[in-house]
């Protein structure tokens, strides 16, 4: 427990240092020689730094050791010649973006005292946006790939019997039996790939009842492993015992969470474990979302392995539709999960590392329409 200081300022001061540490957005100020004149709440919250005291008087440097890309901002504050009046800075190893402004603080003689930048927490909106984009993307290319899927299915149906039909009129060539056996396969394949094509354009349509988390997650299990090997991997699904049904799509949910099991599977190609855990949360209101009804509940459903993890290059492709690391993937199984989640007003993130494993983490509201995404976690 940190010792108490004395307040010692007056009221004006006082009143001032209130205002300040009530703000809902971060305020960092800082004296000429870089000690920090005042640090807020937010500001601490945002940047994920905890503090013991006061920290008026250190160097920011000091207080913000883990936070590079701040430290660049506040050591460049008094050599720039305009200063930013609209930023984005991202911290990776946190997900998430912030935006920001800069002020010089002047004295009576116009000279530079002090800088103080304000800031807030962009991530929400940056999602929210990426949604819209996500959504303009597909409503352009919705009607163009429906075109295109319905015009291959009659084709590709045709030589997958025709090529039967030839394998039965030729039974004793041992070599074209093997030919006519890979156009089949191929066939099939394009048309899988089709019909993921039209199910990836159709709107989706969602069929909403009381859901039960425990039971999507025990079927999606058993539909995964019908689709891949599990081998020697090992599963663990932890469901907290508080957890309430959600409003939700049951076969829709099924579909999301076997396909990522799935993609668990062949990542650790017979060998690892995944962890699977559902858990409630609790969502408190945004400024963004003052109107919405506080609190929140959502269920967060972490689908982990321990795998080989994917590239930082790769792993912000994969919800791009046909973007695909596997050799024989379409490309659209993640954008369908994606979309799926959008559709029930939930999110999905994906947090991975070389070498150590992936993590696609799935939150949905427990009331259908409870505009949760707008908010911020408590």
């Amino acid at each position: 427990m940190p010792k108490r200081q004395t307040d010692n300022s007056g009221p004006d001061d006082r009143f001032f240092r209130h205002l300040v540490g009530s703000m809902r957005n971060g305020v960092i100020a800082i004296h000429r020689d870089g000690t920090l004149a005042l640090v807020n709440d937010e500001a601490y919250r945002i940047f994920a730094v905890t503090h013991e005291g006061d920290d008026t008087g250190r160097h920011f440097a000091d207080v913000f050791t883990a936070r590079a890309e701040l430290r660049r901002v506040l050591s460049g504050a008094f050599e720039l010649a305009t200063l930013p009046n609209r930023v984005e800075l991202r911290l990776k190893d946190l997900d998430r973006v912030i935006g920001y402004t800069l002020s010089l603080v002047k004295d009576a003689d116009d000279q530079a005292i002090g800088a103080v930048m304000f800031f807030k927490d962009l991530t929400r909106v940056e999602q929210l946006e990426e949604r819209e984009r996500l959504r303009d993307r597909l409503a352009s290319l919705g009607e163009m790939a429906a075109g295109i899927a319905h015009e291959l299915k009659n084709p590709l149906a045709g030589i997958e019997v025709t090529a039967g039909l030839l394998r039965r009129h030729l039974p004793s060539s041992s070599d074209a039996q093997g030919l006519l056996a890979d156009i089949m396969s191929e066939a099939k394949l394009a048309n899988s790939i089709v019909v993921e094509m039209l199910e990836f354009v159709r709107p989706i349509r969602l069929q909403v009842e009381e859901t039960d988390v425990a039971d999507v997650l025990r079927q999606a299990l058993s539909l995964a492993e019908r689709k891949a090997p599990r081998g020697e991997v090992s599963v663990k699904v932890a469901v907290a015992t508080d957890l309430p049904p959600i409003d939700a799509d049951h076969n829709q949910l099924c579909q999301v969470f076997s396909n990522l099991m799935t993609n668990a599977f062949e990542a650790l190609e017979g060998r690892g474990s995944i962890t699977v855990n559902a858990v409630l949360h609790v969502i408190d209101t945004d400024t963004a979302a003052a109107h919405v009804e506080t609190p929140a509940r959502v269920v967060v459903i972490d689908v982990c392995d321990d795998g080989p993890g994917i590239a930082a290059d790769m792993a912000e492709r994969l919800f791009d539709p046909f973007f695909t690391t596997k050799t024989t993937g379409s490309g659209l199984g993640l954008p369908i999960v994606r979309k799926i989640v959008d559709a029930h007003d939930g999110r999905i993130d994906l947090s991975t590392e070389l070498g150590k494993g992936t993590r696609f983490r799935v939150t949905l509201p427990v009331t259908s329409g409870s505009q949760w995404f707008s908010r911020k976690a408590r």
